[in-house]
């Protein structure tokens, strides 16, 4: 039985929706690497025009707006029809690429930095989680896996009541702020985003041995995306937080 993740693209019922496979053509790990830097090329490609339309005078505003919404509905409609993968999650990449380089360069002209060191400490987590899980420092053991999903579930909620309060001119304490809480918030929620990638290595190493359909490379390849963007923007708003306090 495959693992349940906290990413809630990459969860055990996900293997069910692929129905019964009998094909030649199976799920790898390495088709899975393949792919995801293919999506990280094409999601660094989106973020190139909108980070150059805007320190070109340009305002992006509309592009970021327009890609996280097409972005969001590109994922809802991944995550409930995984075959649609192959076709969908390149876009979404591109989509998501537009969203964060417009995001990132309203942050980079506020603090001059913040991007870059944002985005090498997320490779940094990332290949530690890499190791902390070949290795079998960390284990996606049921307990585990069950804490995440919950942490998961819980940071969402907020965001969510923040988003609905926000609309009312109403703002969440600490969330937001650059504050010793605010910035502590901020680290549990990196932290968990970061152990998400250990559930998501997990799903994809499940799924390649039970020897999922192939394009499920695809589907792998948008969870552990989805994770990754989560989690540069965590770190983006934390080194910001950080860095104001200077």
């Amino acid at each position: 039985m495959i693992g349940r993740s906290g990413n809630p693209t990459l969860n055990e019922k996900t293997f069910e929706r692929t129905g019964g496979y009998s094909g030649a053509s199976r799920m790898t790990i390495d088709g899975t690497v393949n792919k995801t830097f293919i999506m990280l090329a094409l999601l660094l490609g989106g973020a190139f025009v909108t980070w150059s339309q805007y320190f070109d005078g340009n305002n992006v505003g509309g592009y970021a707006i327009g890609g996280a919404i097409i972005g969001f509905i590109l994922a809802m409609i991944v995550s409930f029809r995984p075959t649609t993968a192959p076709y969908l999650v390149p876009i979404y990449a591109v989509m998501e690429g537009v969203f964060l380089g417009a995001l990132s360069a309203v942050y980079e002209d506020r603090t001059h930095g913040v991007t870059l060191l944002a985005a090498a400490l997320t490779m940094g987590v990332f290949v530690m989680m890499l190791l902390a899980y070949k290795f079998r420092i960390i284990q996606a053991t049921r307990k585990f896996r069950i804490g995440i999903f919950a942490a998961t579930a819980g940071i969402m909620l907020v965001y969510l009541v923040s988003l609905v309060l926000g609309l009312f001119g109403v703002t969440v304490p600490f969330l937001y702020d650059s504050s010793l809480l605010g910035i502590g918030i901020s680290l549990v929620i990196v932290a968990v985003a970061a152990l998400n990638l250990v559930l998501d290595f997990d799903f994809i190493e499940e799924g390649a041995n039970q020897g999922a359909p192939k394009y499920m490379e695809w589907y792998g390849a948008f969870g552990l995306m989805v994770t990754l963007v989560w989690l540069y923007v965590e770190m983006l708003r934390l080194v910001a937080k950080i860095s104001s306090r200077d």
